[in-house]
């Protein structure tokens, strides 16, 4: 592994396939037919890719089978996103986890096949690698070298699957001692605080965690920084969702980019409010993800328009909002981002463009 991470990301990588365009989901007996098919890598490569693709030099401690999802996965995370595979291994005689996920009126539905992988208290970590950052599911495959991540330096973001079970222990949340920050969704963050709002789980959590955002869809996010006192919440931003598939791996992607940039608070929210709702444009799950040129477009077309509305358009506020990219996004010429493809035979085709 070349030099040190900017993030490392352990766990699971599932072949999404994603089906959208459903004007209905198929009842019973029947049989709908889809506008749009995509097939990518899935898991933890949403958080991967879309790290990478905000310039994070990011390491996957993963396993990937040798049959031929597995070969499609590790040939469009590691050549094509860039993604350091290093730390993870390939396996014989086991099948890849596949999900299809069906994208239907702003939601989505997801069927998934898999077989379990022998792992230890580590999971997927296979040898700690030297990074920044890290990220864990607290719900995950292993959360035993958390705490030895913390004593090396590294800053630990962590989120929460859903409890199948519905019991919402705290026992979930104990790695959170060895954590930077938690990002759970309002749903989950409620849930294991026993509490009505996403304020009040966000005052609950903070106590356990330095820094806790709680996301809440199109409502966007709060923050606390319990370390330098700062408190932020940021709007959703508006855009024409097309699937959801990924977007909060997306939004912890911008977040810890703005972290590891020393973003202000607010800003690091705000980004990662971004970065997430353009994702959400396109169907493909983790290369549904942006590149800093499409943040770019996005800028430069708000800025536009805004200059041709009132002061008090949502266009300008999104403006002024949005004033610390002038400092952040890189200058000059950068490649075109792939989407996802309707065969894993094959990967996209994209050109550089300037911005």
């Amino acid at each position: 592994m070349a030099g040190q991470l900017d993030l490392f990301v352990p766990g699971v990588v599932y072949l999404d396939v994603i089906f959208t365009g459903l004007r209905e989901l198929p009842e019973p007996g029947t049989e709908v037919w889809a506008a749009g098919m995509g097939s990518c890598p899935g898991g933890v490569a949403n958080l991967a890719v879309a790290a990478s693709r905000l310039g994070l030099h990011t390491g996957l401690g993963t396993a990937l089978s040798s049959d031929a999802y597995g070969e499609f996965c590790h040939r469009v995370l590691s050549r094509q996103e860039g993604i350091d595979l290093s730390a993870s291994r390939r396996v014989d005689d086991w099948h890849s986890p596949v999900t299809v996920s069906l994208a239907y009126d702003r939601d989505r539905s997801m069927i998934t096949h898999g077989h379990p992988l022998p792992t230890d208290e580590d999971g997927l970590v296979n040898g700690l690698p030297a990074a920044r950052s890290a990220a864990v599911s607290l719900a995950g495959t292993g959360t035993g070298w958390v705490h030895r991540a913390r004593a090396e330096g590294t800053l630990v973001f962590a989120d929460v699957g859903w409890d199948e079970t519905d019991q919402w222990s705290c026992d979930v949340l104990s790695a959170l001692e060895d954590c930077h920050a938690f990002l759970p969704n309002a749903v989950e963050a409620m849930r294991y605080t026993r509490t009505d709002s996403p304020q009040q789980a966000l005052d609950k959590l903070s106590g356990l965690v330095p820094v806790v955002v709680v996301t809440n869809g199109h409502d966007g996010a709060l923050a606390i920084d319990s370390g330098t006192g700062e408190v932020a919440t940021a709007p959703g931003v508006p855009v024409e969702a097309l699937d959801p598939t990924g977007a909060g791996d997306v939004f912890t992607a911008g977040f810890i980019t703005g972290t590891l940039g020393g973003w202000p608070l607010a800003d690091r929210v705000a980004f990662a409010n971004l970065v997430a709702s353009l994702s959400v444009q396109h169907f493909g799950g983790s290369l549904s993800a942006p590149g800093w040129g499409d943040i770019a477009d996005w800028w430069q077309a708000v800025r536009q328009t805004a200059a041709r509305h009132h002061s008090e358009s949502t266009e300008a506020e999104l403006a002024r909002r949005y004033a610390f990219l002038d400092d952040v996004i890189p200058p000059g010429r950068r490649n075109a981002v792939h989407r996802a493809t309707a065969t894993i035979a094959r990967l996209s085709d994209a050109q550089a463009v300037d911005v």
